[in-house]
């Protein structure tokens, strides 16, 4: 990375020697006639993440960044420039029946050990960061009682328990009036049962239902032979059992609800290896800094946590689909590299249902960051991986089953995305922002990285690390990978509580539900 160093003279970052545009970096962007000290003299006023042209583009010429190319020119864009949105023809996404098939697998990284958080260890073996009372539901109709019932648990019954966290509902729009055996409704369905295996809810299961709708609790907790929730002790109630009404309701679920706080009151943390941590990777609100400055350096933290034996995933499947043929090269072998093509191809003819394709991703924001397309924003999102190589993948709702880099295939939506994170065992998110986003989570902390040290420096009380730094000169990428990791393991810990776990700023859990509602 080249960054024109000087903190009161105009600055860019060009990424790779083959690039022909950079980034502006000053804050407020950069005046007509200011000169880099490359020799560079912008032609006209450019904004901060945006681009700026290094030399002369024809015509169809190819617009480089990250060293691949992101677009070709519609006109002659002169050297100086800001390169625009508008001046570009985004490439065609890489065709899934030629894709280089786990053909330069990287070596395995010398392993790092003495690294140790402090947290639940479950029956199944899992390991929890918090100690939350999640009570799943079957079907909205239940969620506005349930909302209540919360409500006094946490202000009659919490304070009793103290070594509880949280009490929290996971309600969602799912239930009834879905074509529950359709060929997609196994993703929305499993979802809802992975969430209540979450390893942050102790594996204390406790079903809030209505009666007469589809999704059934059974189909939510019984699974084949699997033992990692608690069925010793009552765990359903459906509300239309209540022969007396709402109050019997509300006092019939924080009963049940008590019942499980006694057991994971008892619970203690314990001194766990680092390799016990499932981190779930995510960004929104991108920019065009995300790529420079804090994807990499979550990249590199994630390399520090595969070398510690831990599981770490990333996701959103139009967000890596113009970078796939660099993903399916690093699979560990052809299966993974086939496991990724398939849920590619997957969404792919998802969108074409809708009549959508990947384009569809760039948000305004997006843009109004200095990103042009989705291909710009793909290559940047997918930093996130780091070097290591990719050890799996999940389908949408599915449970993580092994260690190492996963690839967790789900739409780019935020809260889809953490949502199916959970239910693939997430049990600390970190996400990455350059525009700003209060996002947050119930069932899991949320370390929250800016791009840009306007961002954290405008939101002291939201952000909690500032990865603008890196393209200050003020660290490293590496300097930055070390500290994420320190950080996750304190707030694994508990020892540090996020921004958005103090604001008590959760997001709802929203399913994603392919399937045909009726």
């Amino acid at each position: 990375m080249q960054l024109i160093p000087h903190q009161d003279s105009p600055r860019h970052i060009r990424l790779n020697e083959a690039d022909n545009v950079a980034v502006i970096v000053n804050d407020g962007g950069v005046p007509a006639g200011a000169r880099f000290e490359d020799g560079l003299v912008a032609l006209e006023p450019i904004p901060q993440s945006h681009k700026v042209a290094l030399t002369d583009i024809a015509t169809d010429q190819s617009v480089i960044r990250y060293g691949q190319v992101i677009g070709y020119a519609l006109e002659p864009i002169a050297r100086g420039s800001w390169v625009r949105e508008a001046q570009l023809r985004m490439p065609s996404a890489p065709p899934l029946d030629s894709l280089p098939m786990a053909d330069a697998v990287p070596a395995k990284l010398e392993p790092l050990q003495g690294y140790s958080f402090e947290g639940y260890r479950n029956a199944d073996g899992s390991v929890g960061t918090r100690n939350i009372l999640g009570i799943t539901t079957t079907v909205q109709c239940v969620a506005g009682v349930l909302e209540h019932a919360v409500a006094r648990i946490r202000s009659e019954l919490l304070p009793r328990y103290p070594n509880v966290d949280d009490v929290v509902a996971l309600t969602h729009s799912y239930g009834c009036g879905v074509a529950i055996t359709a060929k997609d409704a196994y993703i929305p369905i499993r979802t809802v049962r992975n969430l209540a295996r979450n390893p942050n809810l102790g594996g204390e299961a406790l079903v809030i239902g209505l009666g007469c709708e589809k999704l059934q609790a059974e189909q939510v907790i019984m699974h084949e032979d699997d033992a990692s929730v608690d069925l010793s002790e009552p765990w359903l109630y459906r509300l239309q059992e209540s022969s007396t009404g709402f109050g019997e309701m509300i006092e019939q679920i924080m009963a049940l609800a008590e019942t499980r706080l006694r057991k994971l009151d008892r619970r203690r943390r314990e001194t766990v290896p680092a390799s016990e941590l499932i981190l779930g990777m995510q960004c929104g609100g991108s920019d065009a800094f995300s790529g420079i400055t804090a994807n990499p350096a979550l990249g590199f933290a994630s390399d520090l946590l595969i070398r510690a034996g831990a599981t770490v995933m990333f996701s959103e499947v139009t967000e890596v689909r113009d970078a796939i043929y660099m993903l399916t090269a690093r699979a560990e072998t052809p299966e993974v590299a086939q496991a990724l093509v398939r849920e590619v191809d997957w969404y792919d003819r998802y969108l074409a249902r809708g009549a959508a394709d990947r384009s569809a991703n760039t948000t305004p924001g997006n843009k109004k960051g200095g990103l042009s397309n989705i291909v710009e924003k793909s290559l940047g999102s997918i930093v996130k991986s780091g070097s290591s190589a990719i050890n799996g993948v999940l389908g949408p709702g599915e449970r993580y089953n092994r260690k190492g880099l996963i690839y967790c295939a789900t739409p780019a939506s935020d809260f889809v995305c953490g949502t199916l994170q959970l239910a693939a065992g997430m049990n600390l998110h970190v996400f990455t922002t350059g525009r700003g986003t209060p996002y947050g989570l119930a069932m899991a902390p949320v370390v929250k990285v800016s791009t840009r040290t306007e961002l954290a420096e405008r939101w002291p009380d939201l952000i909690d690390i500032d990865a603008g730094r890196i393209a200050a000169g003020r660290a490293s990428i590496e300097e930055l990978g070390w500290e994420l990791f320190h950080y996750y393991l304190d707030v694994a810990s508990g020892r540090t509580r996020t921004w958005a776990e103090r604001h008590r700023l959760h997001n709802d859990i929203v399913l994603f539900n392919p399937a045909p509602v009726t």
